[in-house]
């Protein structure tokens, strides 16, 4: 099972990648020029258009035109909150420098007592803040066994415990719904746990 899953993984993947050939003229298909259809070509010149964009947008030429870009689409009225809405989330979770995913957290969900895994994505907003006296974090709690998917909670500071497995191992603990767990490191020492429901270490 597991090979045949990752078999179509990689396949459809390959067949979407693939798909980049259709931007090519008619003359220029692999139909064309080969006789037949070849996998994985779509794959080389999806990288090669990612690598030749990256390159582009690295210089003062590049800049201007991304800006440009940018400036466009914040003039159409559906699209603007849809980019930018996406734009302001990529460039805080794939920031180098920034907290989103950086902790896996112990959590309780959906009441006290029941524990489940959550991601910490940073601090709730000054608005938020300035009507809750308690010191918050911002979870995302995925659910299984598709984790693109979940809730965004806002949980007492002092009521999540960081876990020491790293994100990855925590994601797929999810994702396997507790099957696939994370394999104790040697010579680390776990904390004790919380001597009754809802009292729990300071993170």
């Amino acid at each position: 099972m597991p090979l045949v899953i990752t078999l179509w993984v990689l396949g459809f993947i390959v067949g979407t990648m693939d798909q980049s050939l259709l931007l090519l003229p008619a003359g220029l298909q692999p139909e064309v020029l080969f006789g037949r259809r070849i996998p994985g070509l779509g794959v080389i010149l999806t990288l090669l258009i990612i690598f030749g964009t990256g390159l582009l947008v690295r210089n003062f030429i590049g800049e201007a035109l991304v800006r440009v870009w940018e400036a466009v689409l914040a003039r159409i009225p559906i699209v603007r909150s849809i980019y930018s809405s996406v734009k302001q989330v990529s460039d805080t979770v794939l920031s180098p420098n920034g907290q989103a995913f950086r902790k896996a957290l112990l959590v309780q969900y959906p009441r006290a007592g029941v524990w489940t895994i959550g991601f910490q994505t940073g601090s709730p907003a000054d608005e938020v803040r300035a009507h809750i006296v308690q010191e918050m974090v911002s979870v995302y709690v995925p659910t299984t066994p598709n984790p693109t998917s979940g809730f965004f909670l806002m949980v007492p500071r002092d009521e999540v415990i960081v876990l020491q497995m790293s994100v990855d191992e925590a994601l797929k603990y999810v994702v396997s719904m507790g099957v696939v767990a994370p394999v104790a490191r040697p010579g680390v020492v776990y904390p004790h746990r919380p001597a009754a429901p809802g009292q729990t270490p300071r993170a």
